[in-house]
């Protein structure tokens, strides 16, 4: 069964968070996709992760481009490179039948927008009357990630 985790940014942006959850996942010898809302956030992502760190490097391609990549960026239900896990953001959807096959999917909103929170809302009901097992973690004051239900 697909284990949905739901992380909620409060403090963080994702700029800030994504490419650290994409290093412990490559570090498992994952592959992942990362769903976003609009191609155009897609394409801020990609640039991001060319540069988020000096002495990094974060293999990865956009949607159109080196499929065999172990991390994918794009704004469609496209997964050509098997991932273990998907990582929705910025207002990206799934089914829940559609992520049965993968071991994650993560969840990522942005808590001072509501729209964001509504959205994180519905998916949880949504994966939890799938029978998904689902944990919310929130962003603790230092910066750390509480697991919160």
């Amino acid at each position: 069964m697909t284990e949905v985790l739901f992380y909620h940014l409060e403090r963080a942006r994702l700029e800030d968070v994504l490419p650290g959850l994409l290093e412990k996942t490559l570090q498992r010898e994952w592959r992942a996709v990362v769903r976003a809302g609009s191609k155009a956030r897609t394409e801020a992502l990609d640039a991001h992760l060319w540069t988020y760190k000096d002495e990094a490097f974060l293999p990865h391609a956009a949607a159109g481009e080196g499929a065999r990549q172990p991390v994918w960026l794009t704004d469609g239900e496209d997964m050509p490179n098997a991932p273990q896990i998907l990582f929705l953001v910025d207002g990206a959807s799934a089914e829940p039948s559609a992520i049965a096959a993968l071991e994650r999917c993560v969840m990522i909103f942005d808590g001072r927008d509501e729209d964001a929170v509504g959205e994180a809302r519905g998916f949880w009901k949504d994966v939890k009357a799938a029978g998904c097992e689902a944990t919310y973690w929130k962003q603790s004051a230092q910066g750390g990630w509480e697991k919160q239900a």
